[in-house]
């Protein structure tokens, strides 16, 4: 078995460090570790789950995770990763929050107090709440300077839009998170904070506090950023989120979003969001090199994220959801579910009266652009590649009929092997 630092630097989870003596102390176990979650919208996402799933590999290992839900610092907003200044939220909105995401931190760390290495599930704002502002200038403020604070990628990017700006309330973030740990070292004993590589500058304003106000060395971790195939950042705030509620992301959605990566992101994420063994993921790389059209690395991770997010029962509907996308299996899927998997093909709505009186199928490929023409459908449809609820049409002369229909108001086209349509009856 590898050691949690051979096991972090095998699945690129080590970006930055504060000091390179902190290495052997992750292999000898014994460390309380955090990381924390500002509630800024009522569920976490796929970018929140790489801190997740670095927290547990922290406990196998023999290691206490903090979990830290930020119903304080979500009062403030961390200026990190952001070139505008964040909405402020309400605390009845924050309220909201925090209950949404509380069930998504403690899902993937063993909590029970007959643990060895329990977790821990803590609120910031228990102890930020009580903080004047007098101790806070005082007692925070005093230990660091304006160039110091300044200095801060986060603040210097902010600073460079002189019609922006930042806020005083932004500003002063980074003492907070600095306070935050603080207060988990003389409290609970944390010697370790991890997070994103944009918490970088948070981070080290922490070990850099901890060691003024008590001359303890404490430490610092980063892992890299989850990104698009653009590079690009996933957030809560960006277009295609992926979040961990099944209400806002079904567990079919995440299952095709990780189905769907592509070959030169697929070996990231089986490294950051899966506990499989580095044996069976260099075994994917090779496979993926060899025969990328078996998609079986995107099979592995699909099931294996699917499965720790939602459990094993949803893995199973989903890879028979998503086998019946492409075969007449499609009309015994539940109406949810068959709305799920055509989810992201084009829709058009028709009238049911037409469908009543045998709208033909050369018609109804040509009216929702699977076809040209009148003519290319009839190409189509004589060449046997037009579907109707995935079974193959061949008769020129076919009529959509009231028995076509999917509970009463679908009927999935297909043109070729993959391009789906879906009609809706009103």
């Amino acid at each position: 078995m590898p050691t949690l630092s051979e096991d972090l630097a095998f699945r690129g989870l080590i970006h930055q460090v504060t000091d390179p003596a902190l290495l052997p102390k992750l292999d000898a176990g014994g460390l309380t570790v955090y990381t924390g979650f500002d509630p800024t919208a009522d569920s976490l996402h796929v970018g929140s789950m790489l801190q997740l799933c670095t927290l547990r590999r922290f406990q196998l290992a023999g290691h206490r995770p903090i979990s830290l839900a930020g119903g304080g610092t979500g009062m403030i907003g961390d200026p990190g990763g952001k070139t505008d200044e964040r909405a402020m939220l309400t605390p009845e909105v924050l309220r909201g929050y925090l209950a949404g995401i509380r069930p998504q931190l403690s899902q993937f760390l063993d909590l029970s107090a007959d643990s060895p290495h329990a977790a821990l599930l803590l609120d910031n704002s228990v102890w930020l709440g009580q903080l004047t502002t007098i101790e806070f200038l005082r007692d925070v403020g005093k230990h660091f300077t304006v160039n110091q604070m300044m200095a801060k990628e986060s603040v210097k990017t902010r600073l460079e839009r002189p019609d922006q700006g930042i806020s005083y309330t932004e500003f002063s973030y980074m003492l907070l998170q600095a306070y935050d740990y603080l207060h988990l070292h003389t409290e609970y004993g944390c010697d370790l904070q991890i997070g994103g590589s944009d918490q970088w500058g948070n981070i080290t304003m922490g070990v850099d506090y901890i060691r003024r106000v008590c001359q303890d060395e404490v430490w610092g971790l980063t892992t890299p950023l989850v990104v698009k195939d653009d590079g690009t950042k996933y957030g809560k705030t960006e277009t295609g989120t992926i979040w961990l509620d099944p209400t806002r992301t079904s567990p079919f959605q995440m299952y095709q979003f990780f189905l769907n990566s592509t070959d030169a992101m697929v070996g990231h994420y089986l490294r950051y969001f899966t506990f499989l063994s580095h044996q069976e993921i260099e075994a994917l790389d090779t496979e993926t090199a060899g025969h990328p059209e078996r998609r079986a690395a995107q099979r592995a991770l699909a099931r294996a994220v699917v499965g720790l997010v939602h459990g094993e029962g949803e893995v199973s509907k989903c890879e028979e959801a998503s086998a019946a996308l492409f075969s007449e299996e499609i009309a015994t899927l539940t109406e949810d579910m068959l709305l799920a998997v055509t989810e992201d093909a084009p829709t058009t709505q028709i009238d049911r009266g037409e469908v009543i009186a045998g709208l033909s199928l050369v018609d109804v490929f040509e009216r929702t652009g699977l076809a040209k023409s009148r003519g290319d459908a009839r190409k189509l449809v004589k060449g046997g590649g037009t579907y109707v609820n995935n079974v193959r049409q061949a008769d020129e002369q076919r009529k959509l009929e009231p028995k076509d229909l999917l509970h009463d108001r679908y009927i999935v086209l297909r043109k070729g092997p993959r391009d789906v349509h879906l009609l809706r009856i009103a």
